[in-house]
């Protein structure tokens, strides 16, 4: 009987100690995400939807496969210990955090955004003209937010009348729905990256579809290739396509799997993106194999 005792208390022990262990080693993370302008929330331990859009953002920026998690990968880029978890969140959590990342967090872009600013005035030195671009002014090729000086706690400046809700949506808020339309694509709940098209929509080589025509499409692809991973290649590139449009192209490295078959490779992916209400809605999607 005191051997059982001593067995369970031990056991109880090494319990505790893994969990206060998991518990130190994410919150470390959530202090380097929030340093680096990735995470706004509570220093608290507490692995969350809104630490896993975090996660998002930092992969997408460190050209990490996009998984939302706190994996193998992702830890070691951070300097964190080994990964809390490396098996894909529950199918509730999973919709949560991309539909997280999708809607964007204002405090947190802001902070990233000041920081890209700064970053980017540290490196403009004089006699400098022939160097290097910052990367923000490589990345997009019009303006889609006003380069201002003003505070990232300042309350947004008001946009003039004529201007487009689409074309007004800043980089980083971009780089969110780009992530989140990734994540989506990961999502337990198949086909779940539907729900970013617009009713009617240009879809790659055939022609115009309807999203429930496109939704029958991704599961037949998420069947073909059950086993998927993405990359975020390098920068998204923001061009207007009309007064109300905004076009976004990306570098998008992948790797499929099914049983034995495999297919890897590099696209880049278009998407032209429509103003929905207070969102984003897609109206267009192509790609094309990179050289």
């Amino acid at each position: 009987m005191t051997n059982r005792v001593l067995v369970f208390t031990v056991a109880v022990t090494l319990s505790v100690i893994a969990s206060v262990s998991a518990d130190d080693n994410v919150r470390e993370v959530q202090e380097k995400l929030r340093d680096g302008g990735f995470y706004s929330g509570q220093i608290d331990g507490a692995y969350s939807s809104q630490l896993s859009a975090a996660l998002t953002r930092y992969q997408i920026r460190n050209g990490l496969p996009i998984t939302g998690q706190l994996d193998v990968d992702t830890s070691k880029a951070l300097g964190a210990k080994p990964a809390v978890t490396t098996s894909p969140a529950d199918s509730a959590q999973s919709s949560e955090t991309w539909r997280w990342l999708r809607k964007g967090e204002r405090q947190t872009m802001a902070t990233t955004n000041a920081r890209e600013r700064s970053s980017a005035r540290t490196s403009e030195t004089p006699g400098s003209g022939t160097g290097t671009p910052p990367q923000e002014s490589a990345q997009g090729t019009a303006p889609i937010v006003s380069e201002s000086t003003e505070p990232a706690s300042a309350p947004p400046a008001t946009a003039p009348e004529n201007s487009s809700p689409a074309q007004n949506v800043t980089p980083e808020r971009l780089r969110d729905y780009v992530g989140a339309f990734v994540l989506a694509g990961l999502d337990p709940h198949v086909g779940a990256e539907a729900d970013f098209f617009a009713d009617r929509v240009h879809y790659y080589d055939q022609g115009v579809m309807n999203r429930e025509k496109i939704r029958e499409d991704l599961k037949r692809y998420a069947e073909r290739w059950p086993e998927r991973r993405f990359w975020l290649a390098g920068d998204i590139k923001v061009e207007p396509e009309t007064t109300n449009r905004v076009r976004v192209t990306f570098p998008l490295r992948y790797e499929l799997r099914n049983g034995g078959k495999h297919s890897s490779g590099r696209i880049d992916k278009t998407l032209v993106l429509a103003p929905a209400s207070d969102d984003l809605e897609i109206v267009s999607v192509n790609e094309r194999k990179a050289d």
